[in-house]
């Protein structure tokens, strides 16, 4: 399977949404598709058989133009519309309202006072109306004729056709409905009482669509605006060091992983790497959200679009391009506003065939009214008014809008959404699993205590398991190696093994090296002296880590590693409980130390000595009695963990496997992210909620009452433009989502 992100360009409503969405699937057995009306653009799941000019070809079949996105134009994609966009409607907005608001006030008073008509009043009303009805409504007609070629209908049909219907019976009821008696031509057409004449009805649902097109389009790109920016932070130019020493800039896509670049005070860094030399206070504010800068030194890791504040860096390249963290998040952000949820894929349904029903609906209500008697002019108000009101924008919109604002939001706070299904997941949990190392604790080790078996030599000890450790990324071996090479250069391990959750072994001078857990140990039948446990006994209550060095078969020593526990810990937990959630500590340290860590962070519930392989096995038995879980990890032992969860949160930089597995992204280091990312999910599914029950509530009950002859067709027209707008608004109250919000 491979998976193809197309751009498309034309789709107006959900329901053109839903005919792209039905035309990708038919391309093939195993086509999935998502298509977002918000972002427009389609998110395609298919075996490698199927071609990308297949799926374009389907796209443009449905009578939409289509093409694959570059990863390159994935900011536009999240912006939503873009200026030219905007700006088109702008104009026809306009032009709308130029020539409307006198049609409009014209037409009441001529309506109201025939006394004020004059000659050639209604050739004045023609000429007022004819631009808004054929130029500012070009895009419902074009549209309109476009579906009819592929033989669909949509929002554009309905309004295409309640314009030209409004002209239509405007001119016949000129030219007719007023012919009197013995009056000659002239007579009928200059001085006719102007029964029946919907000129202003036309231009007012030209004029009031076009308003709140262009209101959901500007809106739409001011939620994608954060998005922009994020993307926007990619180094444009980059200067690279030569071998010999010499710079040279060139553009920030020629960049190889490997390479080694200088990145000076003010500068963007241009792709994630390791800083070489140098030191600088780091601006991560676009990334993380953080106001404060860190400080990055010689071995710390950097990420593109963060900005080197005071001081100059040479960093060697890791990942390049889009391979990088940062468009790694945007790839994320833009799947996640592509993506269906259940709710959203009912409301697609039903647009998809809710367009054919109005038409029908409005038939039908045309005809009733004549066979009950009515006047043709009433007969035609009614059935105009269904044909206008029945419009399905505000449930295309419901859910995209929300999502897009959500993201854009999040995206401020170091908070990446990657699909609905943390906003579904986050109204039901009620149990949050956290990870302790780098999660609740700073996953800063440092060595704090020592003890030594008879006849060892404190240098020996710290000489054997630094050179051991030095090979392992675990926080608590990069601990024992920095405290082993304050001491003098480590020799070179041979055979290394890393022992997940119980510690490595590896040979060192020709040793069997062998450092970790007390369960490594024995297993490995290596005795464990009384007189020694007892020594270290102390630090497991003070919640340090005993890490037990061994060779040649004996118990040599012990080291306390600890980890201290993150300024935010308590106060993220007391908000997770305010939330009503319960909190629960998972670690594969042993039950001493994590409830020290746990009592800091206050933390009742405990889960410890589990090894990363039964993390996951932990999180589906919590769920087996009945509880909604969501884990916070950040380690690539956490992956499993967090892929099982109902929800998972990545927190920290964490890792590739874990931001994988994750469903919400934490980039802040701050854990008071994790309450605040849940009250984002939940605020965002509230909105949404709300939207779908306006949008299905607003047409349940407009279509009867414009049916029933109870709303004109203005009156029509604009409250289905306000319902679009409400939806739209609603959506972008997101946007000043607070991280203190309840």
């Amino acid at each position: 399977m491979k998976s193809v992100e197309l751009s498309i360009r034309g789709m107006t409503c959900a329901a053109c949404a839903a005919r792209v969405e039905k035309k990708l699937t038919m391309t093939g057995p195993g086509v999935v598709a998502a298509v977002s009306l918000a972002t427009e653009r389609a998110v395609i799941t298919a075996p490698e058989t199927v071609p990308e000019q297949a799926l374009v070809a389907a796209v443009e079949a449905a009578g939409y133009a289509a093409q694959v996105a570059e990863p390159a134009a994935a900011a536009q994609a999240l912006a939503g519309p873009g200026d030219d966009q905007v700006g088109y409607l702008r104009r026809r907005l306009m032009l709308a309202l130029i020539f409307f608001v006198p049609l409009s006030d014209l037409s009441v008073t001529l309506s109201l006072f025939p006394a004020y008509r004059f000659a050639g009043w209604q050739w004045v009303l023609v000429v007022l109306a004819a631009p808004v009805a054929l130029w500012a409504a070009w895009p419902f007609h074009r549209a309109a004729l476009k579906n009819a070629r592929h033989r669909a209908c949509s929002m554009d049909t309905l309004v295409s056709l309640g314009v030209v219907a409004a002209c239509g019976w405007s001119v016949y009821a000129m030219f007719h409905l007023d012919r009197r008696s013995g009056a000659s031509a002239w007579q009928e057409l200059t001085r006719a009482s102007g029964g029946g004449i919907y000129l202003e009805v036309a231009a007012a649902v030209t004029t009031f669509l076009l308003a709140g097109r262009f209101y959901e389009a500007r809106a739409r790109s001011s939620a994608g605006q954060a998005m922009r920016k994020l993307a926007a932070a990619a180094a444009k130019d980059v200067c690279v060091l030569d071998a010999d020493g010499s710079e040279r800039r060139i553009p920030a896509g020629r960049l190889r992983a490997g390479d080694v670049f200088v990145v000076r005070p003010g500068e963007k860094i241009a792709a994630d790497g390791q800083v070489v030399f140098g030191a600088s206070a780091v601006d991560r504010s676009m990334m993380t959200g953080e106001s404060v800068p860190m400080e990055a030194v010689e071995a710390d890791t950097v990420t593109a679009g963060t900005i080197a504040l005071t001081g100059r860096l040479v960093v060697r390249a890791v990942a390049v391009g889009e391979s990088t963290q940062l468009a790694q998040l945007i790839a994320l952000v833009g799947r996640a506003q592509a993506d269906k949820a259940a709710i959203q894929r009912l409301a697609d349904r039903v647009s998809g065939v809710f367009v054919p029903l109005v038409l029908a609906a409005a038939a039908l209500t045309l005809a009733g009214w004549l066979l009950a008697g009515a006047p043709a002019e009433r007969a035609f108000s009614a059935g105009l008014a269904v044909l206008i009101i029945a419009c399905p924008c505000a449930l295309g919109l419901a859910t995209p809008a929300a999502l897009v604002a959500a993201c854009g939001r999040g995206a401020q706070l170091g908070i990446f959404v990657k699909g609905h299904q943390a906003l579904e997941s986050s109204g039901v949990i009620d149990t949050v699993v956290l990870d302790k190392t780098g999660t609740i604790t700073t996953g800063q080790m440092t060595v704090a205590g020592l003890v030594l078996a008879p006849g060892t030599e404190r240098a020996g000890l710290l000489r054997y398991a630094g050179a051991v450790e030095h090979a392992s990324e675990h926080p608590i071996a990069a601990a024992i190696s920095a405290a082993a090479e304050q001491a003098g250069p480590l020799p070179e391990v041979g055979d290394f093994r890393a022992l997940p959750g119980l510690g490595a072994r590896g040979v060192v001078d020709g040793r069997d090296v062998i450092v970790g857990r007390e369960r490594l140990l024995r297993d490995l039948g290596i005795a464990i002296p009384p007189g020694l446990a007892r020594q270290w006994a102390p630090w497991q209550q003070a919640g340090r880590t005993p890490v037990l060095v061994a060779w040649d078969g004996e118990l040599r020593g012990a080291l306390a590693v600890a980890d201290t526990i993150k300024p935010s810990a308590a106060a993220a937990v007391a908000e997770l409980r305010g939330l009503g959630l319960r909190p629960v500590l998972l670690t594969g340290d042993n039950e001493a130390t994590a409830r020290a860590v746990a009592t800091a962070a206050g933390i009742e519930e405990v889960i410890a000595g589990i090894l990363p392989a039964e993390k996951a096995a932990v999180i589906r038995d919590l769920q087996a009695r009945g509880n909604r879980v969501a884990m916070v990890g950040d380690g690539m032992n956490d992956g499993p963990a967090l892929a099982a969860a109902d929800l998972g949160m990545a927190i920290g930089t964490g890792t590739d496997v874990a931001i994988s597995a994750a469903d919400l992204i934490l980039l802040r280091a701050d854990l008071r992210t994790v309450p605040a990312a849940i009250k984002l999910a939940r605020a965002s599914l509230k909105t949404i909620k709300r939207n779908l029950a306006w949008a299905f509530g607003y047409n349940v009950a407009a279509v009867p009452l414009a049916a029933l002859g109870f709303l004109n067709p203005i009156i029509a027209a604009a409250t289905m433009t306000m319902s679009s707008v409400l939806v739209v608004a609603n959506s972008l109250r997101l946007r000043r989502f607070r991280t203190g919000q309840s």
